[in-house]
């Protein structure tokens, strides 16, 4: 009977050790796409579950970065003008979305937009603001309807850049692929809550334990590191921001960040500090978010609300992806002003001033 005992003393302690060391005490943080990716998933938080989270991001950056040789975004750029190149089902996905936003937003966001971001060298050490000349050469180069897209019955397929010197930036879009992903892996593990940040790219997941809703904050452009300008209280929701206080140089006394203009060449200037999305997909969010503040406060909310009332009717607009739910925004602009979409009036806690809900 002792012995008897003992076994079973030993065999919940065994249990109880394997339990403890695959359970994470702290959210995962790791360095990756170029930015930082913080997972918290509370208590689903396994040592098994972030691994596969964190290898699932590793993947995409391994396909999509243009800094990776071996990617095949690289490879596309590198036959740019010479050949089509053959492509994952993922990759061919999210080429085909990038372009169906490019097309949606006449342009304003567009994948091929590669020769001007390494022009300008934004967060690079070679940042600088190039002469209008090399500009002028670059902008032929940035046009979203020189790309050739065939695919295959599997979802893979092949993607032609017609003309040399082409070169696909999907880092407006490939974050919030990720977060998506990322959200496919909790719901087939059953994690009933969990918040992704990647740089930026934010998805709360599920509800708080006590079943309350998420708070999460929209940054003051003016004070970034500071408290909020505004907090939005959501589930199961993406919240995407595209600002000046982002990415950025300063010279010669003029502040210029990392959101191009496709038709200028330059960082926009549509009167606007900042511009995020909130909706179901971070992919979406993530092209919306660059491109409302390209467009400016008035032709982005028109944007938004053409989105809105496609959702109504039957149209191709609801068939691109992230677009089949609620897609909502909110402005900032150069004076400090703040719009919002009206859907936003019950979510929203302004801590800096009034919100004029459109």
């Amino acid at each position: 009977m002792r012995i008897d005992k003992l076994f079973y003393l030993c065999t919940a302690l065994t249990v109880f050790a394997l339990v403890s060391c695959t359970r994470a005490v702290q959210p995962r943080v790791e360095s990756l796409m170029g930015t930082v990716c913080t997972v918290n998933a509370y208590e689903y938080g396994t040592q098994e579950l972030y691994d596969e989270l964190f290898t699932r991001i590793a993947e995409i950056e391994n396909d999509f970065s243009v800094n990776i040789a071996s990617s095949y975004i690289a490879a596309i750029n590198n036959a740019a003008g010479q050949r089509a190149v053959a492509v994952s089902a993922d990759v061919f996905f999210v080429v085909k979305t990038a372009l169906q936003y490019a097309e949606l937003t006449d342009g304003a966001f567009d994948p091929t937009v590669g020769p001007l971001v390494k022009l300008w060298g934004i967060n690079t050490d070679s940042a600088r603001v190039p002469q209008q000349q090399e500009i002028d050469n670059a902008l032929p180069l940035v046009n979203w309807r020189n790309v050739t897209i065939a695919e295959n019955a599997d979802g893979s397929g092949s993607v032609l850049l017609s003309q040399r010197g082409m070169s696909l930036d999907l880092g407006g879009i490939v974050k919030g692929y990720a977060a998506d992903e990322l959200v496919k892996i909790l719901q087939k593990r059953n994690v009933k809550r969990a918040i992704i940040d990647l740089g930026g790219n934010v998805f709360v997941y599920g509800k708080k334990k006590d079943g309350a809703l998420w708070r999460v904050g929209v940054k003051d452009p003016d004070f970034p590191e500071g408290a909020p300008a505004l907090i939005a209280r959501l589930t199961n929701s993406t919240v995407v921001t595209s600002g000046v206080y982002e990415r950025f140089f300063v010279e010669d006394g003029i502040r210029y960040h990392h959101i191009l203009d496709t038709k200028t060449g330059c960082p926009a200037d549509a009167g606007l500090l900042s511009t995020t999305i909130i909706c179901e997909s971070s992919m979406a969010a993530d092209a919306l978010s660059t491109s409302v503040f390209a467009l400016g406060k008035e032709r982005g909310m028109a944007l938004l609300k053409k989105i809105a009332a496609a959702q109504h009717v039957h149209s191709t607009l609801a068939e691109i992806p992230g677009l089949h739910a609620r897609v909502l925004g909110i402005f900032i602009d150069d004076a400090g002003a703040i719009t919002a979409s009206q859907e936003l009036e019950s979510a929203l806690e302004s801590l800096k001033s009034n919100v004029i809900f459109e």
